[in-house]
């Protein structure tokens, strides 16, 4: 082995601490890097293959006559198509006669299959297969039995459970839509035999396409693709809804129009019995009641063949865009904090490489005098910070791409069963790399070359320490004159070595910023859920009438209820908003009744924090769409209603708002841009505390008994926002873990260095009488106050940093506000405190072995 090679070694060998400090910091940066960004397209890999496997549909189209083979044929006349119909149906049932989406099972349908959680699945007429949540939260068992409500009409009430199963119409175990029976949300998913259902047809068409399924179901592409068969499906489709109308209407409006001849000739012979004088008096009104009945039967017969398709795709099944918008937030995240991360690694090593080639300059010299070329001493330096560089990258990639998207995926429990898919990631891998030869490699021959420049004789001398210079406290008399000797010569090393200094602070400063953004993240996102409904709403639910004017149905049923306070009457619609060549659909346009309207919602200039009044001929917006259409008070905007009524409209205020979009605007202002008195529609309503089952139950008997279309609370709201909290607790324990792992190893490493610079200084302090804990305080004691100035960096930096991810993470429909609790400034202070109380530990029994002698020697 030559010389050279031999030193290299030995100077691993005398320096592990540093060669290994340097490949956990490049390991925990690239980890973080890679890891993060591997796990939003794992998620979105996992669920796509399990749809896949499933054979979930692409399209699906709901009918309110049913399909006949007619549909199927036509479908399948659009290229790639493979269609097949299901009978479906809401009911209600079970012990708390809940919400139940109710499907009849066919052996021979492919799509959709379902995932047997537990059991088996349905072999005939009296057996049924449940639901998952069936199981985990009402508690039913395999072998009970489940009886629907009368008004399902079955060919049977009561079922066996032989299996529960979960499904890929239904990727969330929280979600499962919305109903027109019950209380108005879907609790749960049924199978039965399909003949148990007294359905003269199927009501639901499944369409899958082979071309689509290489597609992942998240992208654009597919998104687009999907789009596109949609259309194609629908023009196809554009005359079969009045076709197949006028074939249900066929025999029974022939009857309906013979029976109206025959009293129409009744009514004639009626009218010329009149005209005689004679009493007919009992004759026509058998015969307005016989009219009555036969227009009735007509209307009726009219509203049960009028046919209507409802499509929907995979993103309007319940719980597929949330899931979507939780991989967008993970990877919106990934885009800002490891990246962040990786650059304080980067930076730590980029300095730890630098600080040894410059403490080598004596072995450089050495072989320069030998006679070895400039290349041949450099590409040591060069294969040391190689070795290092690859090594912590290499672990990093591995372990980071192959640990943390499948610790998100086991965690995100509130979903479906997903086949794992997790892709090595090798453009983030490759870009990782990059960075850390920089950060390694790059140094390395920049201070090699540098120090190369100079003579043999020079580089075996030491480098000349820095002159001293007056630091700013020197200048201030009564304070310097007052501090000890320890003290001073501790303030003129944090300012006689700078580059140390800031590097201590970025160091410290980017550990606390990091730990406040993880805390920052999860604390924001609860928060929007949580200002939202205690200091915009102050109502806890909202009920829809079914006509107008039937508010004092609604409220006879209301206060019949222990937990009713009050409410107030408002007309809800809802419309689409333009402006400056942007658009906002699905707005909610209110328009208050009352004057007590401000007891329910809280309307708050975001500017100027004061509350807003509805004035004539001006409306109010929220924030998030006045961001989104770039307007502000005293611009213009056009809106449209779903029923196309509308015009253009002066903004007054925006006011705070964190989920949704709404626009106000009083009766005045509505009648003039609507040309239409606002008509009440909508009950907020105050609650008390509610238990679900008091909630289902109030629900019920406003849909039974109150003239109401349904009933929702802002208790689901908000557990949805609860629930999207919880989805990004691993990632931010996550991003928390290895934040304070990177911290501690970067303290650890800058501390040797300091040691490592100042070795003769210390032997000469120790030699000079100071005992072992002054030495140790001496260095300590600079720690100490670069720790608490990096702590206090640190949280102004973590505020941006978590600032910024959240503008990144935010959703169309909701804003996340900055909100960092005191819990997470505790963690990173105390978390700080902590690695520097260690770090001095480690240290004090690291100066206790000095070699004084051996530290002093002359090097000339």
């Amino acid at each position: 082995m030559k010389p050279l090679t031999r030193n290299m070694y030995r100077d691993i060998g005398k320096s592990k601490g540093r060669f290994i400090a340097i490949i956990l910091i490049i390991m925990l940066g690239v980890l973080t890097f890679v890891g993060v960004k591997a796990a939003g397209p794992s998620l979105n890999d996992s669920l796509d293959k399990t749809v896949t496997a499933k054979k979930l549909s692409d399209i699906q189209v709901i009918s309110t006559t049913g399909f006949t083979k007619k549909d199927i044929d036509l479908a399948q006349k659009t290229k790639g198509a493979k269609a097949e119909t299901v009978k479906y149906k809401q009911v209600t049932g079970g012990k708390s006669h809940v919400a139940i989406s109710l499907y009849g099972y066919k052996k021979a349908n492919n799509q959709n299959q379902l995932i047997v959680r537990s059991g088996r699945l349905p072999k005939n007429n009296s057996e049924i297969i449940l639901d998952q949540v069936a199981k985990t939260k009402y508690n039913y068992k395999l072998g009970d039995k489940f009886t629907f409500d009368k008004s399902a009409d079955l060919k049977s009430r009561t079922y066996k459970v032989v299996g529960f199963a979960s499904s890929p119409q239904y990727i969330d175990n929280e979600s499962r839509g919305s109903s027109n029976v019950g209380d108005g949300t879907v609790r749960m998913f049924a199978y039965i035999y399909d003949k148990q259902m007294n359905l003269p047809f199927a009501t639901e068409l499944n369409v899958r396409f082979k071309s689509l399924q290489a597609k992942n179901t998240f992208t654009n592409s597919y998104k687009d693709a999907v789009d596109d068969k949609v259309d194609s499906l629908k023009a196809r489709f554009k005359n079969r809804a009045s076709t197949r109308t006028k074939s249900l209407l066929g025999d029974n409006l022939s009857v309906i129009n013979s029976q109206q001849e025959q009293l129409d000739q009744a009514k004639s012979q009626l009218q010329q019995a009149k005209s005689l004088g004679s009493d007919v008096t009992s004759q026509e009104q058998t015969l307005n009641a016989q009219q009555a009945k036969l227009t009735a039967a007509k209307k009726k017969l009219q509203e049960q063949t009028k046919t209507t398709y409802t499509w929907q795709t995979r993103e309007d099944l319940p719980g597929f865009s949330d899931y979507g918008e939780s991989s967008d937030r993970i990877a919106a995240i990934a885009n800002v904090f490891p990246v962040f991360f990786f650059l304080i690694a980067a930076l730590i090593t980029f300095t730890t490489i630098t600080r040894m080639i410059e403490e080598a300059r004596g072995q450089i010299g050495t072989f320069k005098a030998l006679g070895y070329t400039k290349w041949e001493i450099a590409k040591n330096y060069f294969y040391y910070a190689l070795a290092a560089g690859l090594i912590g990258t290499i672990m990093g990639a591995v372990i980071g791409n192959e640990s943390l998207p499948r610790i998100v995926l086991a965690l995100y429990k509130q979903y479906i069963p997903l086949t794992w898919d997790v892709k090595f990631q090798w453009v983030y891998a490759l870009l990782a790399l990059a960075f850390s030869l920089i950060a390694t490699v790059a140094a390395a021959m920049i201070v090699v070359r540098q120090e190369l420049s100079e003579g043999p004789a020079d580089l075996m001398r030491p480098k000349a320490p820095k002159s001293a210079k007056k630091i700013l406290l020197e200048r201030i008399k009564p304070l310097w004159n007052h501090l000890s000797f320890n003290r001073k010569v501790s303030y003129r090393n944090l300012f006689r070595f700078k580059s140390r200094m800031f590097m201590t602070i970025i160091g410290i400063a980017g550990g606390t910023a990091l730990i406040l953004t993880g805390f920052g993240i999860q604390n924001s996102i609860g928060a929007s859920g949580t200002r939202q409904y205690n200091e915009i709403f102050n109502y806890q639910a909202v009920v829809r009438l079914t006509k107008n004017n039937q508010t004092k149905k609604a409220l006879k049923v209301l206060n019949d209820s222990k937990q009713y306070r009050s409410s107030t009457a408002i007309s809800a619609t809802t419309g689409k908003v333009f402006a400056n060549g942007k658009n906002v659909d699905d707005v909610n346009i209110y328009t208050p009744e009352n004057k007590d309207f401000s007891k329910y919602i809280h309307l708050e200039n975001t500017k100027k924090n004061k509350t807003i009044k509805l004035k004539d001929n001006e409306v109010v917006l929220t924030k998030k769409m006045a961001n989104t259409l770039n307007v502000k008070a005293g611009d213009s905007i056009k809106i449209n209603t779903t029923n196309n009524k509308g015009g253009k409209i002066k903004v007054s205020a925006v006011t705070q708002n964190f989920v949704g979009h709404f626009m106000y605007l009083n009766k005045e202002t509505y009648n003039q841009l609507f040309k239409t008195q606002p008509k009440v529609n909508t009950l907020l309503v105050n609650l008390s505390t509610q238990t679900n089952k008091q909630r289902n139950s109030l629900a019920n008997k406003l849909l039974n008994h109150g003239g109401v279309v349904g009933t929702s609370y802002t208790y689901d709201q908000q557990s949805t926002i609860a629930k999207m909290t919880s989805s990004l607790k691993p990632i931010v324990l996550i991003f928390i873990l290895l934040s304070g792992v990177l911290s501690f190893v970067v303290l650890y490493n800058l501390t040797n260095i300091n040691v490592s610079e100042r070795i003769r200084e210390l032997s000469t302090i120790k030699v000079l009488g100071f005992y072992n804990n002054e030495v140790t305080m001496y260095i300590v004691r600079e720690n100490i106050i670069l720790t608490i100035m990096g702590i206090i960096v640190g949280y102004g930096v973590g505020n941006l940093l978590t600032a910024y991810i959240l503008n990144q993470a935010s959703t169309p429909l909701v804003i996340f506000p900055l909100t960092i609790s005191v819990i997470g400034y505790i963690v990173a202070t105390v978390l700080m405190i902590l690695f520097t109380m260690i770090v001095m530990l480690i240290t004090h029994q690291k100066l206790k072995g000095i070699d004084m002698i051996g530290a002093l020697k002359s090097n000339e």
